[in-house]
This record gives C-alpha cells, structure tokens and sequence, in this order.
C-alpha cells in the first residue's frame, strides 16, 4: 500500500504520505525540513515490516497553515488528528528536532498513542544559546540558490518560505510550548531511545540527559562528534541499525 493525500486537519490541509503494510511508524521532519527529507536517512528505501507515515507538519512543504501561527503544541494535536484521519490509534514514531519537540507533546498529551518512539536532538526547554540563534533566523540571509532550492521543499510560494522563517524565529519569545518539567516528562510511557550529538551547537548534551534522567523508560545514544541532527551521510547507517533494533523490540532481549 502506498498513498500520498492532502488531508483536513484542524483548520488545514495536512499533506502525508502513507507507505508499506506492519507496525505504523511515524516520522516527523525537523524545523523549515519536509518528510521526504528522510529518505537521506533511510537511503535504502522504508525500513520492512512498517506502514511508514510521513508528513508535512504544518505550514511546511505541501502542508498549508492559514492560521499562520505554530506551536509545538499544536503541530501534536495537528499529528495525532491525522493519525485518528488514518486509522492508527498507536504508533512507533522517529522524530528528529521539532519533530522530536512535537512527539514530546504527543507523548504526555495523549500517552497510550505512543508505543516506542525515538528523539533525536530533543530539549525539555529553550536554553539561552538557541534563543540567540533564533534571533538571527531570517531568509534575508539566503542566497538565490538557497531561495530555489527552499521553493521546491515549500510548494506555497515566498511567503510561505518567509512565513516558516519568521516563525521560527519568533519561536525566542516562547516560554510555555517547550516547558517540560521532569514530573511531566515522567508521566510518558513510551519505551524512549534520547539520541544527541555531543557537538549539537543548539542543544547542550546536558539537555538529552534531562530527559534521559526524567522518561521512565528511557536509554540514551550520545553520537561522539555529532552536531544537531546526527543522522544524515556517513552517519546514517549506524543511526538506521540502532533506531530500527530499538523500534523492533530487539534491545528487550
């Protein structure tokens, strides 16, 4: 089974990609980032034995946002609507960044909805040191090569492009969407596997040992000399082989 359908989900349409028969497994792009951006990830095709569910999560790619505001919160509710669209009440799930923020909210907002999910490059809260980065978030820094290449990830035209950027770097003065105290990341059931590069300029490693230190059941992968998002090039294969014996139940054993 393979699909790719644009759906009406909290006020907006919500493009997704729904492939393969097995385990649902939901894979969350990271910040200004598309679904296809996994199949850099996943370079030999979708991993067996998963329906794989990939969306564009709001106001990203082909996905529309009217609304014109985001929130981690929201783009949650936003997924967990889609997936009730889809017939899959539970799923194992890979996020990577806001990806990885969204599924902390899916994961304490509705907890049985999560069976086993990966985090890679997660915080609990905002640290100074990407509140300053955010800052300087602007596409007037982008050249017209970058300006092409970001037209054929967004779909919607500049605006949306200047849309996605303002928010995220609006995203400084947030104080309340990214706030997860270790008695509320407690209340998570999920089987967690933390993945962080000890080199992320964004996220201290401090930040994965929070969590690490607060889901209850939690392990943790600190990738040596990886910056944000270590799952792409030549580090991609030993993160597939992990996240995937994770997601399969193979580290009970």
């Amino acid at each position: 089974m393979a699909r790719a359908e644009t759906v009406d989900v909290n006020g907006f349409q919500m493009y997704c990609e729904d492939r393969g028969d097995g385990d649902p497994l939901l894979l969350l792009h990271g910040g200004t980032g598309i679904g296809a951006d996994w199949q850099h990830v996943f370079t030999g095709g979708d991993p067996a034995g998963f329906r794989v569910i990939v969306p564009d999560l709001r106001g990203h790619g082909r996905s529309t946002n009217p609304s014109r505001t985001f929130t981690f919160r929201q783009a949650a509710s936003d997924v967990l609507a889609l997936l009730d669209r889809l017939g899959a009440p539970r799923v194992k799930a890979i996020g990577l960044s806001m990806g990885a923020k969204t599924l902390l909210h899916m994961a304490t907002q509705q907890p049985g909805r999560v069976d086993t999910m990966v985090l890679v490059s997660a915080t609990p809260y905002f640290p100074a040191q990407v509140r300053a980065a955010m800052a300087q978030l602007t596409v007037d820094s982008l050249s017209d090569t970058e300006w092409e290449t970001q037209r054929k990830r967004h779909v919607h035209g500049d605006d949306q492009i200047r849309m996605l950027y303002d928010q995220m770097r609006g995203l400084k003065d947030s104080h309340d969407d990214m706030a997860f105290t270790p008695p509320l990341l407690a209340t998570i059931t999920a089987r967690t596997l933390v993945v962080h590069g000890d080199r992320d300029p964004l996220y201290p490693v401090e930040m994965a040992m929070e969590l690490f230190r607060s889901i209850p059941a939690s392990h943790l992968w600190i990738v040596p000399n990886g910056g944000h998002g270590p799952i792409f090039g030549p580090m991609a294969p030993a993160f597939v082989q992990t996240a995937l014996g994770f997601l399969r139940g193979d580290w009970n054993a």
